[in-house]
This record gives structure tokens, C-alpha cells and sequence, in this order.
């Protein structure tokens, strides 16, 4: 294991030489790069000034912590991170909240992170406690979620020799972090933990991993704060290239069929006012990802829905059918593009995002601009102001004739089951008009997850919490434990599935001995629904190994209604339609401790409309064996 501070691969990109077919690529892209850099003050916090104190490195990040402006942690302790949790024990400013397993500390983290906007902090002890958080650090990294992660780890004398409970997390993790540290001297302890928050949070976000072996923890040194910290090659880019701006204006102006694509990135830029105005500017239809539920309202006329795999009709084929893609913080996922080749075949595309690496990764820009869309969001409205004012704004009628048409004709629904149990989706929406927009609903990954994507009306930014690029099973309770920490005068909902409920529900002891009251919609199909949708359309409705046993007319192991109340809960069950709204509202007003609604719910309804795996999105699907039928007469 090495004992210097390595550089993770995304700070290596940007030295990493290019590759002869990627020159005019590249080019294209360092031309949208503006001079301007992120000029914020790289410390956090409050900058108080401590003068040199004596303490142990253990103190040392506590107080670092501190002064860093952290609330609440999340953590589990074990022996080699055991100097950091006696000194927490004394901290008057930092909550730690004891989760029940470190996969729930991270997605905690997670939670907290993405309701507040600031770096969710998870500690763990070295080995298993360590590589426990893989998946949830995994999870930041692939939605771009800002996560300090502090592990404890073997001293450094027994570094590489497998001693017990030794794992190289700074090895493991280091593809799945913005940046990993392992920090041997004490003294570079301040300085790296304002280093993590600072990489962490600016930038693309992302989790940034601190491994401090138990000697370094013990040791002494001079605490001072704030440090003075410089990362090299470190810069992130703000402002986007005007000449860059102004080219992708003159494209909005020209064009006949625009959308805006829109992407997680524009809710991490906390750009939804911005957003809203160049829409309504421009007069485009709007589709927001999965990623991005909530930047622009669900209720404005011109949003068009959620692209992809499980999107809209009127968003996927927006995106289809148009001339230009006014590409916002997303970055051309394979969930919403279906086969790339064939993915809106007929359109330029200004791309917009502050990471350069994602800019023509995958869909190459005509327009890129390097920056964040808080900046140029802006910038660009004032070029199209500029330039509608010299040549006119577009026409859009005849295109929103066409988009109107898909959302009146192919609304998103569903149909009752056919063995007379309640449809998921019914329960879903209900909750969502029952809670209203001010709550917070975190879903955990399947067919609920989509059916919480499309049928809760989001109107608001931070309302919508998902593991979307990873697709982590057992996100959901402990990442709504988070929220709730984070959002505490918030209703939250996890809606989570029968089959990622059980991986992650030990969290609600967690939940209910730290006065967290969460409300837990287990949409209880009594399988692995996703995994059987798929069954039953690909696999001649093979069902092997998706059946649970938790649902109707089953042995109920485990009964999700005993659970609830072995762990300090109240467990609910509803299994008839006439019972929804009754049994939501009974769970809405009970605030002194968690509650868990068993809805046993069809395990035949499916999620559509749907594009199947490897095809064009031209082929999406509104019902099964059903295409919408693109040639009607308005």
C-alpha cells in the first residue's frame, strides 16, 4: 500500500495525453474552457483562527470537522478507527449518529448530502468497516454526490503485511473517488480534511476518501486552523467560454424542433431559478432525467416528462425528433439513449457541463461549453436575449402541435391488475398527492423507483432522492434516514421494494433510537419485480430465483408488520384499494417515530412505456406488444 498522498485517477485526467483521433475533440472542447476559475475560498467553514495547539491527530480531526462547519456524521467504530470516537465523544458541535452497518452510514451520507447541498460525512474502521462503504462511495461517484468518507487503518508499521483487518481502501477505491488520501503524518491531517471538502463539494461532487492509520491517530501534533492548502492541477471551471455561448444562441435561434435535455447537473448547481427562466425565454419543451426530477416543475406547460428506458412519450420522442439538444448538466446515459447511433439522429448539440471529461464523451458537441450552469445558464439567456432581439425568436408552434398531441394522446397511466390485488401505482401516487410537494421521496431501485419517478409530481428541487447511475439496492431507508437528519421539518417517504428493503432495514433501529421518523412504503410485489418484468417479456416468464415470499397468500418471511414493530415502529399493512388513502394518512400523522406501511400490491403491473435494452428509443413501447402510432393526424 502506498503511504504518500496518491492522485486519483479524475485529478490525472487533465495530464493525461490525448490520443491522435481525440485532437479535434479536445480542441473543441478546451475552446468552450474559459480563463475563469473557481475563486471560492478553498476552506470551509466559519475560518476561525485557531492558533498552534497541542493535541493527538485523533483531535485533530474532530476538531477539523469542527471547524469545518460538519452538523452530523454517520459512522460505526471498530479498533482501528477507536482514537477518533473518544475525542467525538466529547464534541458539543457534531452529532453522530450510530448507524447499524457501514453501507448504511454511506447512503446515509448520501441522503443528507443531496437534501442540503453540503459534503455528507461517514466514518468507518479499517478492513470490513472500510470496504463496507465501497458501494455506497461507488453510489457518490456515479450520481455525483459530495461525500467525505474517513476510514481508520492499520498502523502504519503493519501497513502491507496483512495484518488484521487490513484492506488497501485507498487502492480499492480509488477509481470510485474524486480523490483518495492516506494520511501517515498527523500533522497533514487538518490540511487534508480541508482538501476532501473542498474536492468534494466544487467542481463535478463526488466522494472523497480519507484513510488515517491508528498510529496517526494517536500520535501528537500542532493543530492550527484554518491550513493553507493547494492541490495542483486542481481547478475547476466556472464561467463558460463567451464566444462558446454565443455560438450556441445563434443555434437556438435557427432552430425548429429544441429541447432542453436536463440533467442531475443542474440540480447539483442548485440552478433550477436560472433554468426556468431561459426555458420560458426560448419557449422549448423541457425533459428532465431520472437524475433531475424536480429542477423545473412537473406542472409547467412546457415540461415534457423523463426521457428514457421508462420515460415519457412526449419526452422520448422530443428528444428523438429533434433538431437541437440544449444539453444541461446530463450526460447522454445509456438509459436515456437507447443505442447511441440511433439516438435523435437529426439534432446538433450544445453540451453544457462543468466536468470536460463527460463534453463529447459520448455524443459529440457542436456547441461545448466548459462551466458551471449556474454561470452560464445565465450567460446564455442574456446571448439568446441579444439575439432575439436582432433576428426574432424561433417559432415553436408547429412543434409543441406535435408534443402537445404525444402528451394528450400518450399520457402516463396504468391499468388495474388482473388479480384483483392493488396496483403499485395507485399507492404511489396517492402518496405523492397525499404528502404534496414539500416532502421528500427516496426511492431504492426497480420497478418502484420508476413508478416514483412518474407518478409523484415533483415541483421542486431536492424533493427526489434515487441511486440512478449505480442502481444500488438498499438505498433507500438509510439514504431517507440521511435526508431526514438533513430535512428534519420535512416529511420523508422511503418507498422502497420488498426485495432492497431487506438488505438495508436493520437502519430503522437506527432511525428509531435517534428520533428519526421516516415513513417506509414497502411496495410489497412479493418478488424481485424488476428482474421478473423482465422475465416475463424476455424470458417466456421463466421466474427463476425472483420470488420473495412476502406478499399474498405467501408464508410472509419476514412479515414487514412484526418487523416494524421489533425494531420500535409502527407497522401498517394494507392490502385493498379502498384502504390507501386512509392508512397514508394515518402514517402522515404519526411524527414520533418511524413508521413501515406493508402495501401488498399485484406482482403483474409493469413499468411503461418502456424501450427494451439494445434497440432505438424510436421502438418504445406503451404497452406490451404496443408502439404509439407516429403517423396519426393532428
Amino acid at each position: 500500500m502506498s503511504k504518500g498522498s496518491p492522485i486519483s485517477p479524475s485529478l490525472m485526467a487533465q495530464k493525461a495525453p490525448a490520443a491522435a483521433g481525440d485532437a479535434v475533440k479536445n480542441k473543441d472542447v478546451a475552446a468552450s474552457v474559459s480563463s475563469v476559475v473557481d475563486a471560492v475560498n478553498p476552506v470551509q467553514g466559519p475560518n476561525n483562527i485557531v492558533p498552534p495547539t497541542e493535541m493527538t491527530g485523533s483531535q485533530a480531526v474532530v476538531r477539523s470537522l469542527e471547524e469545518l462547519g460538519v452538523d452530523d456524521v454517520f459512522g460505526l467504530p471498530g479498533g482501528a478507527i477507536l482514537p477518533t470516537y473518544d475525542p467525538l465523544m466529547d464534541s458539543t458541535k457534531i452529532n453522530h449518529i450510530l448507524v447499524r452497518h457501514e453501507q448504511g452510514a454511506g447512503h446515509a451520507a448520501q441522503g443528507y448530502a443531496m437534501v442540503t447541498g453540503k459534503a455528507g460525512v461517514c466514518i468507518a474502521t479499517s478492513g470490513p468497516g472500510a470496504t463496507n462503504l465501497v458501494t455506497a462511495i461507488a453510489d457518490a461517484h456515479m450520481d455525483s454526490v459530495p461525500m467525505v468518507a474517513i476510514t481508520g487503518q492499520v498502523a502504519t508499521s503493519v501497513i502491507g503485511s496483512d495484518a488484521f483487518q487490513e484492506a488497501d481502501i485507498v487502492g480499492i477505491t480509488m477509481p470510485i473517488t474524486k480523490h483518495s488520501y492516506l494520511v501517515t503524518n498527523p500533522e497533514d491531517i487538518p490540511r487534508v480534511l480541508a482538501e476532501a471538502f473542498h474536492i468534494a463539494t466544487t467542481g463535478r461532487p463526488g466522494p472523497v476518501l480519507v484513510d488515517i492509520p491508528k498510529d496517526a491517530q494517536q500520535a501528537k501534533m500542532t493543530f492550527s486552523w484554518p491550513p493553507k492548502i493547494d492541490i495542483p492541477g486542481y481547478r475547476t471551471v466556472v464561467r463558460g467560454h463567451s464566444k462558446q455561448v454565443r455560438e450556441a444562441a445563434k443555434l437556438i435561434a435557427a432552430a425548429e424542433r429544441p429541447v432542453f435535455y436536463v440533467g442531475g447537473g443542474v440540480l447539483k448547481a442548485q440552478a433550477s431559478p436560472e433554468l426556468l427562466e431561459l426555458a420560458e425565454l426560448v419557449g422549448a419543451p423541457v425533459a428532465t432525467t431520472l437524475m433531475a426530477r424536480g429542477v423545473f416543475p412537473d406542472s409547467h406547460p412546457q415540461h415534457v416528462g423523463m426521457p428514457g428506458m421508462h420515460g415519457a412519450v412526449s419526452a422520448v420522442t422530443a428528444l428523438q425528433q429533434s433538431d437541437l439538444l440544449i444539453t444541461l448538466g446530463a450526460r447522454f446515459d445509456d438509459r436515456v439513449t437507447g443505442v447511441l447511433s440511433t439516438f435523435a439522429p437529426d439534432a446538433k448539440v450544445i453540451h453544457a457541463d462543468i466536468d470536460p471529461a463527460e463534453i463529447s464523451k459520448n455524443r459529440t458537441a457542436d456547441v461545448p461549453i466548459v462551466g458551471s450552469v449556474k454561470e452560464i445558464i445565465p450567460e446564455l439567456a442574456q446571448a439568446c436575449r441579444e439575439r432575439f432581439a436582432a433576428e426574432g425568436a424561433p417559432d415553436l408552434t408547429e412543434w409543441w402541435t406535435q408534443l402537445n398531441r404525444l402528451k394528450n394522446t400518450y399520457p402516463l397511466g396504468f391499468t388495474e391488475p388482473d388479480d384483483g390485488l392493488m396496483a403499485p401505482q395507485q399507492v404511489i401516487e396517492r402518496i405523492g398527492e397525499l404528502t404534496g410537494p414539500e416532502g421528500v421521496y427516496v426511492a431504492g431501485v426497480g420497478q418502484h423507483q420508476m413508478w416514483s419517478a412518474q407518478f409523484i409530481k415533483y415541483e421542486r428541487p431536492r424533493a427526489w432522492l434515487n441511486s440512478g447511475g449505480l442502481g444500488t439496492m438498499g438505498y433507500s431507508v438509510p439514504a431517507a434516514m440521511g435526508a431526514k437528519v438533513g430535512n428534519p421539518d420535512r416529511v420523508v417517504w422511503s418507498i422502497d421494494g420488498d426485495g432492497c428493503f431487506q438488505m438495508t432495514n436493520q437502519e430503522l433501529a437506527t432511525c428509531a433510537l435517534n428520533n428519526i421518523p421516516i415513513k417506509v412504503a414497502v411496495i410489497n410485489n412479493s418478488s424481485l419485480g424488476m428482474v421478473r418484468q423482465w422475465q416475463t417479456l424476455f424470458y417466456d416468464g421463466r421466474y427463476s430465483n425472483t420470488d420473495l415470499h412476502t406478499g399474498h397468500e405467501t408464508v410472509r418471511i419476514p412479515d414487514f408488520v412484526k418487523m416494524a414493530d421489533a425494531y420500535g415502529c409502527v407497522g401498517l399493512r394494507c392490502e385493498r384499494a379502498e384502504d390507501i388513502d386512509a392508512t397514508i394518512k394515518q402514517a402522515l400523522e404519526i411524527n414520533d417515530r418511524p413508521v413501515v406501511i406493508d402495501f401488498v400490491v399485484s406482482p403483474n403491473a409493469m413499468v411503461w412505456p418502456m424501450v427494451p435494452s439494445g434497440v432505438s428509443n424510436d421502438l418504445i413501447q406503451i404497452a406490451r406488444d404496443m408502439t404509439p402510432e407516429w403517423e396519426e393526424e393532428d
